[in-house]
């Protein structure tokens, strides 16, 4: 049964992936059809980040109440119906008014379900589904892509992606009798059924390195955003590349995720959470390096790949290393936090870029993220020495 229950884990990640970059691959499309400026993708994405900031900060509260199946169950559910209201929209507004649910369903899972797998399994489980959300993310693009290729619109696109997450949400309902299972791999860690009461922000914030490791993924996730909402833009925009043919390209910074995630699950065995993290911060410094270089195509594209390696190791090596470095009991109200700060990043860092796009020039994107980069480092460095771990 435990097993099973992993199997539908690792479904869930891929499907809960193939929704997260269709905005950035369809946007050269969809901005023109709505006839609004290239930045206002920004708005949407706000709108999105808004709602998985608001469920992030309840889903210690909420886990408790229902525990994770429910909660996955649910979360996944409001995902579907909003992609559907997306693939139905013809107006600007309409997005906005989907985004609402959008976000407020990605929030919940995306806590909850990270929590009870920090919990439950060994680091190389968290870098593998991670891929598998890889793969997901991956697809949608060239969904995406192969949908405007086609002759069909956008709209298609996501309606696809919308029945994939319907199929997705049964399977969810007809499994929550697994997840009351409490079987735990590895050292006995306690579960959110049996842990405290939930964790009010002013507790939260008192925890030694809480702040700095807030800081640090909100600079992940403003990162990760920022690369895969502007990527196909950028591609148009400063290289000439046709729409249809920079959404698949775009896909290469979420392939390199992917193959990334793939290798830190065997990396894992052999380097602890924090040299995971510090290697992918190094290749990213790699990516972004390459980006500048003046080869102009095959450097762009090469440094969006590398930049997708990067990554591919903080975000499962964070969460994974929660538990440990806050302790078990405190470790759903710590993800939850550490969502609603990623989301933060996502939400307000990627339009800040748009501005920048349409005030002087896309060609800033390398510089832009170098920027944050380096805050994250540097407090992810500092969150280390306040609770004393190299």
């Amino acid at each position: 049964m435990f097993q099973l229950l992993l199997i539908i884990i690792y479904l869930a990640f891929i499907s809960l992936g193939l929704p997260d970059s269709l905005l950035g691959a369809a946007w050269p499309t969809m901005y023109r059809e709505f006839s609004v400026p290239v930045s206002y993708a920004g708005g949407i994405s706000m709108i999105i980040c808004i709602g998985t900031i608001i469920s992030s900060l309840q889903s210690d509260r909420l886990t408790k109440k229902m525990g994770t199946g429910k909660v996955t169950a649910i979360s996944v559910f409001m995902t579907a119906i909003a992609l559907f209201g997306f693939s139905i929209s013809n107006h600007y507004l309409l997005l906005c008014l989907w985004s609402i649910p959008y976000g407020l369903g990605a929030g919940s899972v995306d806590a909850s379900l990270n929590n009870y797998v920090a919990l439950h399994y060994a680091s190389r489980h968290m870098s593998w589904l991670h891929c598998m959300w890889g793969i997901g993310v991956s697809i949608g693009p060239y969904i995406m892509s192969y949908t405007l290729t086609g002759g069909q619109s956008w709209n298609m696109g996501y309606r696809f992606i919308a029945i994939l997450q319907i199929v997705l949400t049964l399977i969810l309902f007809l499994s929550l009798p697994l997840w009351k299972k409490q079987h735990i791999e590895g050292t006995e860690k306690v579960t959110e059924e049996n842990s405290k009461k939930p964790l009010s922000l002013v507790q939260i914030f008192k925890i030694a390195g809480a702040k700095e490791i807030m800081i640090t993924f909100f600079c992940y996730c403003a990162l990760e955003s920022t690369t895969g909402l502007w990527a196909s833009s950028y591609l148009v925009l400063h290289h000439g590349f046709p729409t249809e043919i920079a959404a698949g390209f775009a896909s290469l910074f979420f392939i390199g995720i992917t193959a990334g995630r793939a290798i830190s699950g065997f990396l894992t065995m052999k380097l602890n959470d924090t040299q995971m993290i510090r290697l992918g911060q190094g290749i990213i410094v790699c990516g972004i390096i390459c980006m500048l270089l003046p080869f102009k195509d095959i450097s762009t594209l090469l440094g969006l790949i590398f930049i997708g390696l990067g990554c591919a190791p903080i975000y499962p090596s964070i969460i994974h290393s929660t538990p440990e470095h806050f302790g078990a009991d405190k470790s759903q109200a710590m993800i939850g936090i550490q969502m609603a700060s990623a989301y933060v990043g996502s939400c307000f860092i990627p339009p800040i870029f748009g501005i920048i796009t349409n005030h002087i020039s896309v060609s800033l994107l390398p510089v832009y993220l170098l920027i944050i980069l380096v805050l994250m480092i540097i407090m992810h460095e500092k969150m280390l020495l306040k609770i004393k771990i190299n």
